[in-house]
């Protein structure tokens, strides 16, 4: 199987990092619970929600994310069996490209930089599976498409929806 991987909230917790910066930086108390059913920015004063719309583009935030528990070990896994590409939309992000990729070589190493595709629109992909967090990146994909679940899209559906990545494991091998 050719299998796509999104990054931002499927393999790094890009919501996690959302909230820690801005209680950092307002002296905030929020969490996921508090933002759950929500994107981030939504969820906090209007006089901060520039300031959170704005943490992908600080020099950083990208190469210093966390990884989603089991993404390294099932990814490794997968890509024993399957081709995967880390597929994520980094041009909105231009300091995304260096990092996302640096990202990638210290948690993912196994996967070759001629599997990640940076790109801009997903709807260029040709595979057999997408794992994505995104309505709109599942939408347009012709292959089977597996909904990763995160906070803001807790409320979506019409879709195949994975929690895990030990789920995933279940379904893909």
């Amino acid at each position: 199987m050719i299998i796509f991987v999104d990054m931002d909230e499927v393999i790094a917790d890009t919501y996690g990092a959302h909230i820690e910066l801005y209680n950092q930086e307002f002296k905030g108390e929020l969490t996921t619970e508090l933002c759950a059913g929500s994107e981030v920015w939504r969820m906090v004063p209007e006089a901060h929600q520039e300031s959170v719309k704005k943490h992908a583009t600080r020099r950083g935030f990208f190469r210093n994310l966390k990884p989603i528990p089991g993404s390294q070990e099932i990814l490794a896994q997968l890509s024993n069996k399957h081709d995967v590409y880390i597929a994520s939309a980094a041009m909105q992000f231009p300091n995304s490209l260096e990092e996302k990729s640096d990202w990638l070589d210290e948690h993912f190493p196994f996967i070759p930089w001629q599997n990640r595709i940076l790109c801009g629109h997903k709807h260029i992909l040709k595979g057999d599976v997408l794992i994505d967090d995104r309505n709109y990146n599942l939408e347009k994909f012709n292959g089977r498409a597996l909904q990763f679940t995160s906070p803001h899209n807790i409320n979506t559906s019409g879709f195949e929806r994975v929690d895990t990545w030990f789920e995933i494991a279940n379904k893909l091998m």
